[in-house]
C-alpha cells in the first residue's frame, strides 16, 4: 500500500506522516491488490481537517473528516474510509453472488 500524506498551510512532521501510516494500514486487510491512498491534511480555523482519495481497481473513493485536533480528524477520516471500503467489498460480493446465481438459472 502506498500512502501519500501532503499538508495544507501547515508541515507534515515524521511524526504525523508515521501516524497517518498506522492509522491507514487496515485499509490494505480488506483487499489483496495493492491500495494508493493521497492524503492532505490542513486547518480551517478553529478546526483541522483531513482529506483521503482510496484508488482500488480503478475506482476511487473519497472522504473527508474535521476535528478539534489533526489526530482526532485522522481518527475520523480512517474510520469513514474503513467502512465505505467494506460497504464497496460487500456490493462487489453480492454483485459476484448475483451473477453466479442467473449463470445457475440458465
Amino acid at each position: 500500500m502506498r500512502i501519500e500524506t501532503h499538508g495544507q498551510h501547515f508541515e507534515v512532521t515524521p511524526a504525523l506522516r508515521a501516524y497517518v501510516e498506522t492509522k491507514f494500514a487496515r485499509l490494505g486487510r480488506h483487499f489483496d491488490q495493492p491500495l494508493d491512498v493521497r492524503t492532505q491534511l490542513g486547518v480551517r480555523k478553529p478546526s483541522y481537517m483531513a482529506e483521503a482519495t482510496v484508488s482500488l481497481n480503478g475506482r476511487s473513493l473519497h472522504a473527508d473528516a474535521g476535528g478539534q485536533t489533526v489526530y482526532a480528524a485522522i481518527d475520523i477520516l480512517a474510520d469513514k474510509l474503513d467502512r465505505m471500503i467494506l460497504k464497496r467489498k460487500q456490493i462487489r460480493a453480492a454483485a459476484k453472488a448475483q451473477r453466479l446465481e442467473f449463470a445457475e438459472v440458465e
